[in-house]
């Protein structure tokens, strides 16, 4: 959660079920809905010797599998392990992301998860006030978790309320983008300045955080077959 309300991965995973904004659901009517499926009382007998699913069974679940989400098969890891090599362009761009990025998106998880204002104007329709809605101080004011670059090109929207499509849109509100405040991270008081060759150099690296092979596991895909099942099958 952007707004780091949520600290533990067991419920972490109810959030987005109750939050009006995302699913808007009740966890009761989440649990009825398995039950009524043969395959997942099947399945939750299987993990937990019980075909009764409860709300306790499906958030450790939850939080198992999320645990299992681990990618490390990208371009740059296998740089990093020496296997594989960056082109002229991603080497470049490295070195760009080194100087101008690596403060606030740090190797190798290219995240400090720490919270910062980057400078984005306020969203006139979601008004998220950010950290502060959790800690109701004015000085976290629009702040929000930095967020993981890893496969980047697979979580668009960007920012924490996909105002940006593209990464060159990101990359434009870093360089001339910013709205000064006394809140804006420390990070970005020096001006960034990229000629569009640099740019092009930035996203290559930045493209090298991919890990298709990660994301295209088919054992991390919808489960087509609940579709195939007659309800209360």
């Amino acid at each position: 959660m952007w707004d780091g309300a949520i600290n533990h991965i067991e419920v972490q995973a109810l959030a987005p079920i109750s939050d009006k904004k995302e699913m808007a659901e009740s966890l009761e009517n989440v649990i009825k809905k398995l039950q009524g499926k043969k395959m997942y009382r099947t399945l939750f007998y299987k993990a937990f010797t019980d075909s009764t699913i409860t709300g306790q069974h499906l958030l450790k679940a939850l939080a198992q599998f999320q645990l299992t989400l681990v990618s490390a098969n990208s371009i740059y890891d296998k740089v990093k392990s020496g296997t594989e090599n960056f082109t002229e362009k991603e080497q470049k761009g490295y070195e760009l992301f080194k100087r101008n990025c690596n403060s606030c998106h740090q190797e190798p998880l290219f995240s400090s998860y720490k919270f910062a204002n980057n400078g984005l104007p306020k969203d006139s329709y979601l008004k998220d006030i950010g950290r502060m809605g959790v800690t109701q101080r004015k000085e976290d004011n629009l702040m929000f978790k930095i967020p993981s670059l890893r496969n980047l090109s697979y979580s668009y929207p960007y920012m924490h309320d996909g105002r940006f499509t593209r990464l060159s849109q990101v990359i434009d509100h870093y360089t001339k983008g910013i709205q000064s405040n006394s809140k804006v991270s420390k990070e970005l008081a020096k001006k960034i300045v990229l000629s569009d060759n640099d740019k092009v150099d930035l996203i290559a690296f930045l493209l090298t955080l991919n890990d298709r092979e990660f994301v295209k596991n088919s054992d991390f895909q919808f489960p087509k077959e609940i579709l195939q099942q007659p309800e209360g099958k």
